[in-house]
């Protein structure tokens, strides 16, 4: 059997990869094809767990217990539910993967992205995406969206703004250091455009 692939999508909060996996997730299951749908951090019950921890606007987490407690996540979500899945041959639609951590920790937090990123290959076993969908939206259009939301922001979506514009800054830095993997999308298009845009990009992996 041939291995899956591992579709990864990214980019700033409110920026739309909930509504893209969805419609991915359909449009794939509609061609025959054998889709799971994972987020990060989660997917598994540990994943889960840690996901409430950093999310949790109550505690006061440091940058480095930050970036370890999001590599901890994805590495229990690697090798329970993604390396399996993958042998099997599925196709595997993840929101965030390691670009998450490597923006906002490596570039938001400061922490650096190399350093972050040495820490998340040893958590993933060097899993590497095979495609990456980056939705490109302003750090003032994702607040925008966010604000529209009927929920409590958490503990991330609370930073001030220079956060989320080095975030938006280490993201375009990632997709033009590895344009083959990492393809950039327009966020602020309707919905319909995302998606096809979306399709074009993976097509060839299909």
């Amino acid at each position: 059997m041939a291995r899956g692939k591992l579709i990864t999508l990214e980019g700033l909060d409110g920026a739309g990869k909930s509504t893209l996996a969805a419609g991915l997730q359909r449009e794939l299951a509609g061609r025959g094809l054998r889709v799971e749908l994972l987020r990060e951090p989660g997917g598994v019950e540990v994943s889960e767990r840690i996901r409430a921890l950093v999310k949790d606007p109550a505690l006061d987490v440091t940058a480095r217990a930050e970036a370890l407690l999001y590599a901890a996540a994805r590495a229990q979500l690697v090798e329970q539910r993604l390396q399996p899945l993958l042998r099997d041959g599925a196709i595997v639609l993840l929101d965030r993967f390691i670009d998450s951590s490597l923006a906002y920790q490596g570039a938001g937090r400061s922490l650096g992205v190399e350093q972050v990123r040495a820490i998340n290959l040893f958590a993933t076993d060097d899993l590497r995406a095979d495609r990456t969908l980056l939705l490109r939206i302003s750090p003032a259009g994702g607040r925008a969206r966010q604000r529209q939301r009927a929920h409590e922001a958490d503990r991330l979506e609370r930073e001030a703004d220079e956060f989320f514009a080095r975030i938006a800054a280490a993201y375009e830095q990632l997709a033009s250091a590895e344009p083959q993997r990492i393809r950039v999308i327009d966020a602020s298009q309707p919905p319909e455009h995302v998606l096809g845009d979306a399709l074009r990009a993976i097509e060839d992996l299909l």
